[in-house]
């Protein structure tokens, strides 16, 4: 009996063995892949967009208020934020370094920059929602 289990245990290895090998091979594969199209492709450009509507205001509906985030490869970039109001418009922009804000963000604002950093975008909905 300990022989059959020492054996399917071997065998339960291998497999796994196998399996590794395959997934290591298929990420070297996909990194080399990315590494030669890196030359060609400036990593200060716009890269990550993300954009969530939302109702700033109690009295506004419509989700009329939006942040968007607009980050290059390293995080950094901005993000507009523009509330609206039944009499005016409020227009917001913030610096954003290594995926973090410069200054302190809204809630919104946040989501918007962290949905951006994962690839998320472009319509990525409310904060709350």
């Amino acid at each position: 009996m300990a022989l059959v289990a020492g054996l399917a245990g071997l065998f339960a290895g291998l497999l796994a063995y196998n399996k590794a090998r395959r997934v290591v091979a298929d990420a070297l594969a996909m990194l080399a892949r990315h590494s030669a199209a890196e030359g060609t492709v400036d990593p200060r450009a716009i890269r990550d967009v993300a954009v969530s509507r939302y109702d700033a205001l109690a009295e506004m509906t419509g989700r009329l208020s939006f942040s968007v985030a607009m980050l290059n490869g390293m995080g950094d970039g901005i993000v507009l934020t523009s509330i609206n109001g039944r009499s005016e418009t409020r227009t917001y922009v913030r610096p954003i370094v290594g995926g973090e804000g410069v200054q302190p963000l809204s809630p919104e604002e946040e989501h918007v920059v962290r949905a951006a950093r994962l690839g998320q975008g472009p319509d990525v909905g409310a904060a709350n929602a």
